[in-house]
């Protein structure tokens, strides 16, 4: 029984001489965060297609079990909009070829104008994907959440390919107005759709924006905190990622996460104890209150 956590990057300023000794070279980064979580969201492949020694050096500083959740360039979903895109998913598959089974599923984030009358073209790029590797799909589209017939189309495209539909669970975050820069940034930014929180697949994936205040995201998980545990005791897997708008405790928050799932399954296997480090003397304490 496994249920992997993580956040949006392995590397953050906040982070460091806190949770995660500093300095560190880059290549040790991603090993440091990976004794606090099993998983990470792969935001940065959105901009660019990483080198394969790039690659090379994620995975080796992972075990086979830590999942990557790595998203689709830009420009084969948001340029391309998924059309006459072969050689750049030729590219990129070949490059996170090293990742092997930490390569946890691919992630197909789709603008927000990408509509129903779309899924054509979705389910013909999904069909000619190579099955050695998962799939899952965030849509941002308003129709797909309040339009019953949409969403069903759209769960019977990534159903015949055994594809996830990934949730971005905002609804917490949007509860009232923002009080910080961080959320002021966010609340332009982030989509507005209703949660979703069916599961297609035996490994759902969820990622859920909370707030600034640490004790307002923990209320606002509690959901999820359900929700993740009845789908361990239907034998599924499922990965969740923590956010917040500075994520400055998102790392803290993903064990937190965990840990409240395990309180009520304890035969949930742990996750590693954290590497030891020395805090500064002026630094805060590692608490979330």
């Amino acid at each position: 029984m496994r249920l992997h956590v993580g956040c949006a990057m392995w590397t953050h300023t906040p982070w460091q001489g806190r949770f995660l000794p500093h300095p560190l070279p880059p290549g040790e980064r991603l090993r440091s965060y990976a004794t606090w979580c099993d998983a990470v969201e792969g935001n940065t492949t959105f901009y660019a297609t990483p080198t394969r020694n790039t690659v090379e050096s994620w995975a080796g500083q992972t075990t086979p079990d830590f999942r990557f959740v790595v998203k689709l360039p830009k420009s084969i979903t948001h340029e391309r909009r998924l059309t006459d895109v072969d050689e750049e998913l030729r590219s990129f598959l070949e490059a996170i070829e090293p990742l092997g089974p930490r390569a946890h599923a691919l992630w197909i984030q789709l603008p927000g104008s990408f509509a129903p009358t779309d899924l054509g073209t979705l389910a013909g790029f999904l069909r000619r994907l190579p099955r050695s590797h998962r799939y899952a799909v965030e849509v941002r589209h308003r129709a797909f959440f309040d339009d019953a017939r949409s969403e069903r189309l759209l769960e019977s495209v990534l159903a015949r390919v055994d594809a996830e539909w990934v949730p971005f669970d905002t609804t917490t975050f949007f509860q009232s107005p923002p009080t910080s820069d961080a959320e002021r940034e966010a609340w332009m930014k982030k989509p507005r759709v209703p949660r979703r929180s069916s599961a297609l697949t035996d490994r759902p994936i969820i990622r859920y924006l909370g707030r600034d205040d640490t004790a307002r995201t923990i209320e606002g998980w509690r959901h999820w905190i359900v929700t993740v545990t009845e789908w361990l005791r239907e034998g599924r897997s499922p990965t969740v990622f923590i956010h917040t708008p500075d994520n400055a405790d998102a790392l803290m928050l993903a064990r937190r996460f965990h840990e409240e799932v395990r309180s009520g399954l304890p035969e949930l296997e742990p996750l590693p104890e954290p590497a030891p480090i020395e805090p500064a003397e002026s630094a805060e304490p590692l608490t979330l209150f």
